[in-house]
């Protein structure tokens, strides 16, 4: 992490900042966050980030409390603060009342924390490792990207403690979900298939814009249950994120293996790359 954050309308450095002990989102994990991509100084995409948040947080019946131009710009200047115009960029909003432990006093109704640093060195081709059992798609708060986030991130550690890059999260039904911090797409033919919201996946950005450079680059797409099974059938399997953009799977367990990086996923890779170009030009 750099060494400067913002927080609650300040730039400051990370040794000063302050949360209170008792404080709601610290002790229940409860508030919502995202990772952006910030290009050229930009923050990608910042308006589907702000809209998810939006949406997860009236789910989990909090106010964000803050304008989204006036966040989008505090992430700006952060990066721009911590001389980092390419790298990636971390927006929290953490409730702060409620509860029994709660402070008295008048601490705003939510503190927004946001960091910045260099981009994490993902592998060129990624390794992932089943698991079943691991996501329950019709909880109510299924697909929200929160602060609670131990389930995926205590498997993601032991997973690279196994020698793996990710893990495919399968749900109750025995369906393709997701991985930790990543969706899942794969390449059947000349089609681009990928989990639907209803399997309990987050709603990620960059499979969001992917929705959209798929088609343009002149590839079916679906948004359909998907099993184990299905894997067997795919001539290609690639992830996305915000930190990885499209990047190609080339195993999964020991079971299956994929040529990778596959031309398919090399041509969206670009194409990807060609979005975020244009984006940045325009805005």
């Amino acid at each position: 992490m750099d060494t400067l954050i913002f927080h609650n309308g300040r730039i400051i450095p990370l040794r000063e900042a302050r949360l209170s002990p008792g404080q709601m989102g610290l002790l229940m994990g409860w508030g919502v966050f995202t990772t952006l991509r910030v290009y050229e100084g930009k923050a990608f995409a910042f308006d589907r980030h702000w809209a998810r948040m939006a949406h997860d947080a009236a789910r989990l019946g909090m106010s964000l409390g803050y304008e989204q131009a006036a966040v989008r710009q505090s992430v700006s200047e952060l990066a721009a603060a911590n001389h980092r115009p390419e790298g990636m960029a971390r927006v929290s909003f953490v409730k702060n009342h409620g509860g029994l432990w709660a402070e008295p006093g008048d601490s705003p109704e939510t503190d927004l924390l946001i960091f910045t640093r260099q981009l994490v060195a993902w592998p060129a081709v990624h390794r992932l490792k089943l698991q079943p059992h691991a996501l329950y798609s019709a909880t109510r708060l299924a697909g929200a990207k929160m602060l609670s986030w131990v389930q995926n991130a205590g498997l993601l550690e032991k997973a690279h403690a196994d020698g793996f890059d990710d893990v495919l999260l399968l749900n109750e039904n025995g369906h393709l979900a997701e991985c930790t911090s990543a969706n899942i797409f794969l390449i059947r033919e000349d089609r681009v298939l990928t989990p639907p919201l209803a399997s309990g996946c987050l709603p990620g950005v960059t499979r969001d814009v992917l929705r959209e450079v798929v088609p343009q680059a002149g590839f079916g797409f679906s948004e359909q249950n998907l099993t184990p099974d299905d894997l067997s059938s795919a001539s290609e399997v690639f992830i996305s994120s915000t930190t990885r953009e499209v990047a190609a799977v080339g195993s999964i367990d020991t079971q299956w293996r994929f040529d990778a990086p596959g031309k398919i996923t090399k041509t969206l890779e670009r194409s990807f790359k060609d979005h975020v170009r244009a984006y940045l030009k325009s805005n």
